[in-house]
């Protein structure tokens, strides 16, 4: 039994919850799922899932170990696409969302490019920053920008992301500047609501170690666009990632704060359901994006402003 196959069968099993399930899906007897997961797991001399008559969970360590297979069978699925690319056409109608204001400046001025690119492919965008359940509204990929829930989804690490706190001028002169992030709690913080993202609050690294503070303020709102035009404002604080201000920090429209508790980048990923016979045209969407972000001069924000002003032009 080679390792692939064992691992192939732990995400299923991991993914679907049930090995009758993963079982039906390929075609082999539960039992035979069964033993494939019971030989990864005296191989790595672990135990990565706990099995009972009417469920499976993962442990500990099967949650670390799941989200470095997803990621290698991502890889895996992004290598053979780039492989086929001169035997196959892409093809379909390819499903995409993404946040709203990420969406805007890095997602949609691509799709033109890579259409260009794949001229049989029908392509829809839905930009949200409610987080769009892929499996059932039926949405191929779907980029995520930041720390990704728990879930059984596969994700592949597209690029870092940055955040930083951020105010007006005017704001830190009526308000004072935190000098701690334990100073939040006497700020206008101006945060997503609920039924968006970060629902864990603002990160920072404190002596070392990543702390995440919930903030409160009188201002929040689930569309991160909204928050940024109200930070430009004057009216609070905002934990924005560098992409989205870094024009207003070096014209000087905003402040950077607490800079000496930025915490380590969290990631921009591609999410999708399955790795396995993962369609053609979502392993293009996927390489291109990673190969995209990639460039040494992506990020740079004269370039993406050219970019942008180019299309709506």
């Amino acid at each position: 039994m080679d390792r692939f196959t064992q691992i192939e069968s732990f995400v299923a099993v991991a993914s679907r919850g049930s090995l009758t399930a993963v079982g039906h899906a390929q075609g082999m007897a539960p039992a035979a799922i069964g033993r494939h997961i019971d030989a990864l797991e005296a191989r790595l001399g672990v135990k990565l899932l706990l099995r009972t008559t009417r469920r499976i969970t993962l442990t500990p360590e099967g949650s670390l170990f799941l989200e470095d297979c997803q990621r290698l069978l991502g890889e895996i699925a992004a290598s053979e696409a780039r492989v086929s690319q001169g035997s196959a056409k892409a093809s379909g109608h390819l499903r995409l969302t993404a946040p709203a204001g990420f969406g805007r400046r890095h997602v949609a001025p691509l799709v033109p490019r890579f259409l260009a690119q794949h001229p049989d492919l029908e392509i829809s965008l839905n930009l949200s920053d409610r987080i769009v359940d892929i499996v059932n509204e039926g949405v191929d990929c779907a980029v995520r920008v930041g720390d990704l829930p728990d879930s059984n989804l596969v994700s592949v690490r597209l690029a870092d992301n940055r955040r930083l706190c951020v105010a007006a001028p005017a704001y830190l002169e009526r308000a004072g500047v935190p000098r701690d992030p334990n100073e939040l709690a006497r700020h206008e913080c101006l945060t997503l609501s609920s039924d968006a993202s970060q629902t864990r609050g603002w990160a920072f690294s404190i002596g070392g170690v990543v702390t995440h503070v919930r903030p409160s303020g009188r201002l929040n709102c689930s569309d991160g666009q909204v928050l940024h035009d109200w930070c430009v404002a004057g009216l609070g604080l905002a934990w924005r990632s560098t992409w989205e201000v870094e024009q207003e920090v070096a014209s000087g429209q905003l402040r950077s704060v607490l800079d000496e508790f930025i915490a380590p980048p969290n990631g921009i990923y591609a999410v999708f359901a399955h790795a396995k016979l993962l369609p053609l045209r979502v392993r293009l969407w996927i390489d291109f994006l990673k190969h995209t972000y990639a460039e040494a001069t992506y990020w740079d924000s004269r370039a993406q402003t050219r970019a942008l002003t180019a299309l709506e032009t």
